[in-house]
C-alpha cells in the first residue's frame, strides 16, 4: 500500500492570515540535529513503515521493496538504535499477493498485519526486537473486512474490523493461534469511536458515540487482555447538549479522566470541550457530578488566528445572545490526540481542521459559516473512524491550528494555548501537530513537517509564545542540498526527541544525487 501527504500553502478567508503577518523572530534556541539515517530507497519502488520503541529508545522501519523486474515484493524490518545506527535487520517471508494493512508495538515487539486476495485472511508478523526472533502466522476469519485499528495488549493483537454493515473488534491470540470475535463489541456503521489499549492496566477501552439524530451520548466498554468485557457504562449530559468524541487519561492511577468535545444539538460540529472524572460517580438521576463544559469563547488561545476586531464582533454577539437565554453556536470539528500524563494531571491537544469535497474548487471554510452538506449524526470523520458517508466526496482535509489544554486530575481546566500552522493540506484525516516534553517537565514543543521545514512553537503553559519558528532538516554534509522531499511526516519518540522521516532527492556538491528515504532526529 502506498501513502501520499500532499501539502500546499496559501492563504485563504481569515485563517491564519492575522497571525502570520508578524515577522519571524529569531527563537531562544533551536533543537539539535545529532543524527540522521539514509536507506537508498525510491518512492516509486518502496514503502516504508516507521514504528518508534520509547521502550528501548530504538525505532524499527518495515521495508516493502518492489522487484526491479518480476517476482514478488520483499519485506524486512530494519532496526537502529538511538543514535540511528543500523542494528538488526530481518527478512519477512509475506506470501504472495498479500498487502501491508496496519503496524504497532508493545514494548519491544513489533507486530505487522497484512490481508490477502480475500481480504478475511489475514497474515502476521511478530518481531521480538530484543532478540530477532520472528513469528508468523495465519488467521482465515471468513468474515472480516476493512482494518481500521490495531493494538497489542498482552501478546494478543486487537484489530478493529468490519463484518457484516457492523464495527466489531477481532481477536488474535498470538500464542494459540486462535481468533474470536468479541460479542460485546457490535455496533452499526457509520460509527464514531476511539479505540485505545493501555499495556499498563493490561486494559482495552472503546469508546462510542450513539446519537438518537438530535443528542449524543459516549458508551465506554472496557475489556481485559483476553477480550472479556469487564464493565460498561455511558456519559451523557443534561439540557440540549451531547458528547461527541473523548480520550481517556492512561496509566494505572487513581484517577480516570474523560476530556473530548460536546456540540449544541447539531452533532456535526464542536462548541467546545468536557472533562470528567469518571470516579466521582454520578447523581440519583444518572448524571456525573463532575462533568464540566469548556466554550471555546472562555478559551484564552483559541481564537488567536483571529483579527481582534472580528474576535470582538464575536464576543459582542455571543453576550447579545446569552441576555435573550440563547447561546452563541460555533462550527468547529477537532481531531483529539491521546491524553498524556503530566505532573499536574493530563494535556490534550485537538486540531482543528475542515473538510474539501469534489467538484469543488474552494475550501468549505468553517469560518465563514457555511453548512457542511453530507454530515448528518454519525457523517463525521475522524482518524478513530473510516465508516463514514456523505453525499458529496471528501477531496480532503485542511488543518488550520491545534489547541492544547492543561487539566489537573479532576477535570478543572488549569491553562489553554494554541499552536497556528500555515494551512497543512492532507488527503486523509490525520494527526498533524506532535507534541514532547521540555527536560525542565515545564515546557513543551508543539511542531509539525512541511517539506523539509520543522516548524514548531514552545508552549509554556499559557504563555504567549511565537508560533513561526522554524528550522530545515539537516544531511550530514552541509554542502548537500535538498531538491525534492515527498511523504514526509513527523513522530513522537522519547524523552524530548521527535524523528522526521520521509523521501527526499539529495544533490551532492559533486557527483550524481541520491534518492533515500531518510530518518532525522530533533531534539530539544
Amino acid at each position: 500500500m502506498k501513502y501520499l501527504y500532499l501539502f500546499f500553502c496559501f492563504l485563504a478567508s481569515s485563517v491564519g492570515g492575522y497571525a502570520q503577518k508578524s515577522p519571524a523572530t529569531k527563537p531562544p534556541f533551536e533543537p539539535q540535529q545529532t543524527y540522521r539515517a539514509e536507506l537508498e530507497l525510491a518512492t516509486h519502488n518502496s514503502d516504508v513503515q516507521v514504528q518508534p520503541i520509547a521502550e528501548d529508545s530504538s525505532v524499527v522501519l518495515l521495508v516493502e521493496r518492489d522487484p526491479r523486474i518480476a517476482g514478488k515484493p520483499e519485506f524486512f524490518f530494519q532496526k537502529f538504535n538511538h543514535a540511528l545506527q543500523p542494528q538488526s535487520k530481518v527478512d519477512i517471508p509475506v506470501p504472495r499477493g498479500y498487502d501491508f494493512q496496519r503496524i504497532c508495538a508493545e514494548g519491544t515487539d513489533v507486530y505487522a498485519v497484512f490481508s490477502g486476495l480475500d481480504p478475511a485472511t489475514l497474515w502476521v508478523a511478530a518481531y521480538d526486537t530484543r532478540t530477532g526472533e520472528l513469528g508468523t502466522g495465519e488467521f482465515k476469519t471468513k468474515r472480516a473486512r476493512g482494518i481500521q485499528e490495531l493494538k497489542a495488549l498482552d501478546g494478543n493483537l486487537f484489530v478493529t474490523v468490519e463484518v457484516d454493515q457492523h464495527l466489531t473488534i477481532l481477536l488474535l491470540d498470538l500464542h494459540t493461534a486462535q481468533f474470536q470475535f468479541l460479542p460485546s463489541v457490535f455496533e452499526p456503521l457509520p460509527a464514531r469511536f476511539t479505540f485505545l489499549a493501555d499495556s499498563v492496566t493490561k486494559r482495552a477501552e472503546l469508546i462510542l458515540s450513539e446519537s438518537n439524530g438530535f443528542k449524543s451520548r459516549l458508551q465506554l466498554k472496557q475489556l481485559d487482555e483476553d477480550g472479556r468485557l469487564i464493565r460498561s457504562e455511558f456519559v451523557q449530559a443534561g439540557s440540549e447538549r451531547g458528547l461527541l468524541d473523548a480520550q481517556l487519561s492512561p496509566g494505572d492511577s487513581a484517577a480516570r479522566l474523560l476530556a473530548g468535545t460536546y456540540t449544541l444539538r447539531d452533532s456535526r460540529y464542536s462548541q467546545g470541550l468536557f472533562a470528567s472524572d469518571l470516579t466521582a460517580g454520578v447523581t440519583p438521576t444518572g448524571q456525573r457530578r463532575s462533568l464540566r463544559f469548556y466554550d471555546f469563547l472562555n478559551f484564552k488561545h483559541f481564537f488567536d488566528f483571529m483579527k481582534p476586531a472580528r474576535l470582538a464582533r464575536m464576543r459582542q454577539r455571543s453576550a447579545r445572545l446569552k441576555a435573550s437565554d440563547r447561546q452563541y453556536r460555533h462550527r468547529f470539528q477537532l481531531l483529539m490526540h491521546d491524553m498524556l500524563p503530566t505532573p499536574e494531571g493530563f494535556v490534550l491537544v485537538s486540531e482543528v481542521y475542515y473538510p474539501r469535497y469534489a467538484n469543488s474548487t474552494n475550501w468549505t471554510s468553517p469560518y465563514s459559516y457555511g453548512l457542511l452538506p453530507g454530515y448528518n449524526g454519525f457523517g463525521y470523520p475522524s482518524r478513530y473512524n473510516n465508516f463514514y458517508n456523505t453525499r458529496r466526496g471528501s477531496e480532503g482535509f485542511r488543518t488550520t491550528h491545534a489547541l492544547i489544554c492543561g487539566f489537573d486530575r479532576q477535570g478543572n481546566l488549569l491553562w489553554d494555548n494554541s499552536f497556528l500552522l500555515k494551512e497543512v493540506d492532507h488527503f486523509q484525516l490525520q494527526e498533524t501537530v506532535r507534541i514532547r516534553p521540555f527536560r525542565d517537565g515545564q515546557r513543551m514543543a508543539m511542531a509539525y513537517l512541511k517539506d523539509e521545514d520543522f516548524h514548531y512553537k514552545v508552549v509554556d503553559r499559557a504563555a504567549d509564545t511565537p508560533n513561526d519558528w522554524e528550522v530545515k532538516l539537516k544531511t550530514p554534509n552541509p554542502t548537500d542540498k535538498i531538491s525534492e522531499t515527498t511523504q514526509e511526516y513527523l513522530m513522537e519518540w522519547y524523552g524530548s526527541r521527535f524523528l522526521a522521516v520521509g523521501y527526499q532527492h539529495v544533490r551532492p556538491e559533486k557527483g550524481p544525487g541520491r534518492d533515500v528515504f531518510f530518518l532525522n532526529t530533533l531534539e530539544f
